[in-house]
């Protein structure tokens, strides 16, 4: 099932991004300057930010947040994070996931969607594009950045 996220749900969510990303960083996540449970609640309960996640025998296997960027085009949706929990990969979810992402952005009248992914995730590289993302012509990655930035057609133009 899949479903908006409850600000109760923060620190369940919180722990979950964690563990997920912790498998793409070869020495560990770095260390962050602020509260990921924070955060969460913040994207939660933004009123233009959506939140879904995906459940599982009552349990949260994936989440993933997602808004318009300050200053991009009413059309434009950013996914800010999109993670599936590590012991749940490989089953379906994180595809099930991103078409209800797909789904609501449609919904809303959105034509493009954009992400960075870490240049070290090559597993959420390949997911991505098995989706239907490609590079973001209009954002190459700088010199030493270490993300790439991709770009989806919500309308499947």
């Amino acid at each position: 099932m899949i479903r908006t996220a409850l600000s109760a749900e923060t620190e369940v969510i919180a722990d979950l991004h964690v563990r997920a990303r912790s498998t793409y960083y070869p020495d560990g996540v770095p260390q962050a300057d602020f509260d990921w449970t924070e955060s969460w609640r913040g994207s939660i309960e933004r009123p233009d930010g959506h939140v879904l996640c995906a459940v599982e025998q009552g349990r949260i296997v994936a989440i993933a947040s997602f808004r318009t960027p300050d200053g991009a085009p009413v059309d434009t949706v950013k996914l800010f994070q999109f993670h599936v929990d590590p012991g749940h990969w490989r089953a379906g979810i994180g595809t099930a996931l991103h078409a209800a992402c797909v789904e609501e952005w449609r919904a809303d009248g959105k034509r493009t969607a954009v992400l960075d992914v870490h240049a070290d995730n090559r597993r959420a590289q390949a997911f991505y594009a098995r989706q239907g993302w490609v590079p973001d012509p209009e954002n190459p990655p700088a010199e030493g950045d270490h993300h790439l930035f991709l770009r989806f057609s919500v309308a499947g133009e």
